[in-house]
């Protein structure tokens, strides 16, 4: 396959940035997206030009660093990774466009590469369980309905791509946010933390510049993983009634 494709080159946060126009031959249908990246990066070095940046990390769809714009789409034409997106998804002579994510919460570090810490954040403000539960007990001591604890699996799946993010029109966090609070709410070991952990995540999420939900279902409808709405219209309810008996009002 041979194609083009046209990069967002960026040196640093301050840099205005452009999109650069690149050719890549003889792509093989069965390599992954970065993988193409890989051998266009090859090239680059051997013609002393600086390679472009993008993250990555686990390349198993696992790890939601890869985040990319691809003609369009967070992580390109498939409801999966880029890192999972292969090149036979496209067509020989193709264009196509690459782009990182645009939200004011994601600052560009460099080219395809951003920062998502607010993300970090976010967790650190309230993604966790710090009761004193005494001594370690089997799992299975505590009795957990299996509707509940898949529902609160399907919540932990998420990997923090923020291609949520990147879909939505108002870049907006909450699908994301959602899922964290879901994963823990559900569960009788997040009970005590529930109403202060609500609060404190959805302060740092608006504190970080992420924008408001509108329910358009972009998010979902890109998201690698299939995160529910669900879990914004359950975050919704935790919210109210955490603030009905709130002191932090």
């Amino acid at each position: 396959m041979n194609l083009t494709l046209k990069i967002w080159r960026q040196r640093n946060s301050q840099d205005k940035g452009k999109i650069v126009e690149y050719k890549v031959t003889d792509v093989s249908p069965d390599m992954s997206f970065l993988e193409m990246l890989d051998v266009l990066n090859e090239d680059l070095l051997k013609k002393g030009e600086d390679p472009v940046a993008f993250d990555h990390d686990c390349r198993e769809g696992i790890c939601g660093m890869c985040s990319l714009y691809i003609n369009g789409r967070p992580h390109g034409p498939k409801q999966t990774t880029t890192c999972q997106l292969h090149m036979r998804s496209f067509k020989d002579g193709e264009t196509i466009y690459i782009e990182p994510w645009r939200a004011k919460a994601f600052p560009v570090v460099k080219d395809l590469a951003v920062d998502r810490s607010a993300f970090d954040r976010v967790i650190q403000a309230g993604g966790f369980v710090s009761v004193n539960t005494g001594v370690t007990v089997d799992a299975n001591e505590i009795p957990i309905p299996k509707e509940i604890a898949d529902q609160a699996f399907d919540a932990a799946t998420c990997i923090g791509c923020g291609a949520c993010v990147a879909a939505c029109k108002n870049a907006s966090a909450m699908l994301f946010v959602s899922a964290k609070v879901s994963q823990f709410t559900l569960l009788p070991q997040g009970h005590a933390e529930r109403k202060s952990r609500v609060e404190k995540m959805v302060a740092q999420m608006d504190e970080e510049g992420f924008g408001s939900c509108t329910n358009t279902g972009a998010c979902a409808a890109e998201c690698p993983k299939e995160i529910s709405l669900t879990n914004i219209a359950r975050m919704n309810r935790e919210y109210l009634a955490a603030k009905i008996t709130s002191n932090n009002v």
